[in-house]
């Protein structure tokens, strides 16, 4: 099941997977119109950024310009339930990041989601819902206008917070949006 997965990303598709937070929406982060089609699905403006997933700090430093003092400070909170926004190199297209210099990053804490992202590379990160509906917390609770749109959804049980990751600002080490991994977040920053 995840190397299917991960074929389908390969190859263009887009994929529900779990993290531990909420399900996502995964597709090839590097390839435009993959990244097109995660937007298409959930009825998402282009206006509005799509996070990036990776499996490990050197996929990290591949999509993001992160000091040794920057990898130290996520190696506190990564992985885990915290998005970071980050600046990020060329190899991230536009598009994910609505033309914006900066990126959000999640490293997740589930080995379902970790597995995928080892043999695809970068996959977007962002909920497995239509844009203001309630994200998914089980594949059962994938709303049919996602589940039929995607190339497949890998059950990976129930999510352990069921709410969206906090996003830090790394530049500025502050919390942009609270969430799960907030008290994580918090006490690195302080």
């Amino acid at each position: 099941m995840i190397a299917g997965a991960a074929r389908y990303v390969i190859g263009g598709g887009v994929i529900v997977y779990p993290t531990e937070t909420v399900y996502g929406l995964g597709a090839n982060a590097l390839d435009e119109q993959a990244v097109m089609r995660v937007f298409q699905i959930k009825k998402r403006p282009l206006s509005q950024p799509i996070f990036l997933a990776v499996s490990n700090f050197d996929m990290l430093k591949n999509v993001a310009q992160v000091s040794q003092d920057d990898l130290d400070f996520l190696q506190q909170i990564l992985p885990g339930p915290v998005s970071v926004l980050v600046k990020k190199k060329s190899i991230v297209p536009d598009i994910l990041t609505a033309g914006s210099p900066l990126v959000g990053i999640r490293y997740p804490d589930h080995e379902t989601a970790l597995r995928i992202i080892d043999l695809a590379g970068p996959i977007t990160s962002t909920s497995a819902n239509r844009t203001g509906s309630p994200p998914p917390v089980s594949a059962a609770s994938v709303s049919p206008e996602i589940r039929d749109r995607v190339d497949a959804v890998v059950d990976g049980g129930k999510c352990r917070y069921g709410q969206s990751s906090t996003l830090l600002d790394l530049q500025k080490r502050e919390i942009i949006r609270p969430g799960a991994g907030l008290d994580k977040a918090m006490k690195a920053i302080s």
